[in-house]
């Protein structure tokens, strides 16, 4: 009877030994799953769009030909249920159309930025992947390296921080150095959200789906960085979706007579600025596209723009000093326009007033 009874005993603590391995291994393939980059579920960096949604405001710090600027405002808007994207201009010359979207490489579904436009006229653009994400309640870090050779030729940091966001861009400079050193730092802070709001409800973003397999896309070539709009690049502007243009112009009242080397500043924003006989100073936070043109220069068109309504401005930069001030004149009106989906508008405005 004894002997029965230790077998029975050694039986049942094999039984649950082995279950406990059952239920170890278990654990350990749940764990996997979580991690498992190809599985689109796992897409590294996808909480960033989320994040990046709403109008930024803020100083860039740049080595760039162009210098450092006090301020740069950027509108990120979902345009698809996996993508994110803004358009900037600073002038006719010098642009730049960013994008976060959900991709696949290698097998891996990871998020993509891509990060193309002017510079001197000269078009660019770059292909990252993110390759490495941190997480926790005070702060979100993402590093998106570019796809083909990696960190070592040009990565760029996005920092998330309450209400606040710094980009950084570094490259090794056409492959000049060895390794990528700091290009560019935009420090901003949130101005608003509601802009965004019916682009998310829309889409239903951020869903993780796949907007852009490039499993094929980037074999032979030497970086995933393009210098011609024709040269091969995987995803270009056109192809974006969603967006519309708007071709906006502008003329001066038969009392003002501007003089051609000054400079007019067009400025678009989502809620008026102007309330009666009042100048709407907080709706500055607002803005979200701008260009800067020569005063002979009375046309422009807003490319890859969010559809929505929008209020247009002209500023004429009578003193020369690059901001609003006494003696400089203006718009005095809200000259309102609706963007529809994958469409343009037209819209225009006249300088009237003189800033007293």
């Amino acid at each position: 009877m004894k002997k029965l009874k230790t077998g029975i005993f050694v039986l049942l603590v094999l039984s649950l030994f082995l279950q406990c391995k059952k239920d170890n291994k278990n654990d350990d393939d749940e764990n996997k799953d979580k991690t498992d980059p190809s599985k689109i579920e796992n897409t590294l960096g996808f909480s960033l769009l989320s994040k990046i949604k709403g109008i930024w405001n803020g100083p860039v710090t740049s080595s760039t030909a162009l210098g450092s600027y006090p301020e740069w405002i950027i509108d990120f808007r979902p345009v698809a249920e996996n993508q994110i994207s803004s358009m900037n201009e600073l002038d006719t010359a010098n642009n730049i159309h960013m994008s976060f979207f959900t991709a696949k490489y290698n097998g891996e579904y990871r998020l993509c930025f891509r990060n193309g436009g002017m510079f001197a006229g000269m078009t660019r653009v770059s292909y990252f992947l993110a390759d490495s994400v941190s997480e926790t309640s005070a702060q979100a870090y993402y590093r998106l390296s570019e796809i083909v050779k990696g960190s070592s030729r040009a990565y760029t940091e996005v920092v998330f921080r309450s209400d606040s966001l710094i980009i950084r861009s570094f490259t090794n400079k056409y492959n000049t150095l060895n390794k990528a050193e700091l290009h560019m730092t935009w420090r901003a802070k949130l101005q608003d959200r509601t802009s965004s709001q019916p682009a998310v409800d829309h889409f239903g973003f951020p869903q993780k789906t796949l907007a852009k397999d490039f499993s094929n896309d980037f074999e032979d070539i030497q970086e995933a960085i393009f210098y011609s709009i024709s040269g091969g690049d995987p995803y270009p502007e056109s192809e974006q979706p969603y967006l519309g243009n708007t071709n906006i112009t502008y003329s001066f009242a038969s009392n003002y007579t501007p003089d051609p080397n000054n400079k007019v500043f067009l400025v678009i924003t989502t809620e008026p600025l102007i309330n009666g006989f009042t100048f709407a100073f907080n709706n500055m936070k607002f803005r979200s596209r701008y260009v800067v043109l020569s005063a002979s220069d009375q046309d422009f068109t807003f490319t890859s723009m969010h559809p929505g309504t929008y209020y247009l401005y002209a500023i004429y930069d009578a003193d020369g000093n690059n901001t609003f001030s006494s003696g400089d004149w203006v718009s005095s009106s809200n000259a309102s326009f609706t963007l529809n989906e994958k469409s343009s508008v037209s819209a225009s405005t006249e300088i009237n007033f003189t800033i007293p």
